[in-house]
C-alpha cells in the first residue's frame, strides 16, 4: 500500500534550496508545483516546502508525506486502527490526498498520485 516516503523540509526559497539537494540526490527534482500559497518540490526522498513562514505554518502538522496506492483502501485501513482524518481528502496536481492523525498522535499526509505522476516517478 505504501509507494514511496517523503522526508519534510521546510524552506523560505525552493529556488534557493533545490539546487544543492538536487546535486546530493544525483539527480533533477521529480516534481515541482505551487499549491495555496506555498511551492513544493520532491528530489529524492525528500519533498521541500517552500514559501513565507505563515503560509508554511498550515502544513507543519504532518511529520510526513506517505504516497499510497489506494487511498481509499488506506482511507479503510485508518478507520479500522482508530485514525483520525483532520483534513478530509482533497485534489491537487498531484492527485488525491488526506491528512490522519494516528493512535498515539503522529499526523501524517497521505497522498494517491495520478497515475502519469506514478508512472514517471516510480515506474509502476
Amino acid at each position: 500500500m505504501i509507494l514511496k516516503t517523503y522526508a519534510r523540509l521546510w524552506a523560505d526559497d525552493l529556488d534557493a534550496t533545490l539546487p544543492p539537494l538536487e546535486q546530493l540526490v544525483g539527480r533533477p527534482a521529480d516534481l515541482r508545483f505551487a499549491f495555496e500559497g506555498i511551492e513544493l518540490a520532491a528530489v529524492g526522498d525528500f519533498l521541500v516546502i517552500a514559501g513565507p513562514a505563515e503560509q508554511r505554518a498550515r502544513y507543519t502538522h504532518a511529520s510526513a508525506t506517505v504516497v499510497v496506492s489506494d487511498l481509499d483502501a488506506l482511507r479503510a485501513a485508518l478507520d479500522a486502527e482508530g485514525a483520525e482524518i483532520t483534513t478530509p481528502e482533497a485534489s491537487s496536481a498531484t492527485g488525491r490526498f488526506l491528512y490522519a492523525r494516528h493512535v498515539g498522535g503522529a499526523e501524517i499526509e497521505y497522498v494517491e498520485w495520478n497515475s502519469e505522476l506514478r508512472q514517471r516517478v516510480l515506474g509502476s
